[in-house]
């Protein structure tokens, strides 16, 4: 009977983070860009996975509860997303509408490489500002992990990080074999277009939903 609880809680925390981060956002992209130029590959997963896990674990701990008896708090933390979205996605446009074709080209030789502690600090910011990492894995999975019985909330949470480890780890692998494809320029540019499109969408969602939180 323990077993077959255990086996349930780990089902469900991979199940309920599996289904909500297979989608087209910030940290995903990012990490596809990563991978299709092979730099800092694992690092990148390692982090998406180890945050994802620690965030999951705040929120079966209490943050969830915690965000929500706090609406000024919630309401910071939309401005800081809707800020650093509209940021991001002007960017990739700007960046799809200003590249030459010669600098889009993939080839790791003629990218000049990001250092490991550049790449891992744009991952944070885009982790930790985007507000749906935390309505998704505090709010949304953290309180559904919550109602877990004893340690079988840890359970889930372990269940939610082998998800986020499935993910990133194919989603690395397949843009890894992409790299054909993103060899030419045009593939670039439509990669930062549906990024910036993505983002400001997101923003104008986040801003949209600000009143009800304050």
């Amino acid at each position: 009977m323990w077993t077959e609880n255990i086996a349930a809680s780990w089902l469900a925390g991979f199940t309920v983070c599996l289904s909500l981060i297979i989608s087209i956002g910030a940290q995903n992209l990012y990490v596809l860009r990563q991978a299709v130029r092979g730099q800092h590959v694992r690092a990148c997963v390692a982090w998406c996975v180890t945050s994802d896990a620690i965030l999951i674990g705040l929120g079966v701990a209490g943050m969830a509860q915690l965000l929500s008896s706090q609406p000024s708090l919630a309401l910071w933390l939309g401005w800081g997303g809707v800020l650093f979205l509209v940021g991001y996605g002007a960017f990739a446009l700007w960046r799809m509408a200003m590249a030459s074709d010669a600098s889009a080209v993939v080839d790791s030789t003629q990218v000049a490489p990001r250092g490991l502690l550049g790449v891992l600090t744009t991952l944070a910011v885009i982790t930790l500002l985007n507000p749906h990492v935390y309505l998704d894995t505090v709010v949304l999975v953290g309180s559904i992990g919550a109602r877990q019985e004893g340690n079988l909330k840890w359970i889930f949470v372990l269940g939610a990080a082998c998800a986020s480890l499935v993910w990133f780890g194919l989603l690395s692998f397949a843009a890894q074999r992409m790299r054909a494809v993103f060899a030419r320029p045009v593939a670039w540019r439509v990669l930062d277009g549906v990024t910036g499109v993505m983002m400001l969408v997101l923003a104008w969602w986040v801003w949209q939903g600000l009143p009800a939180a304050s």
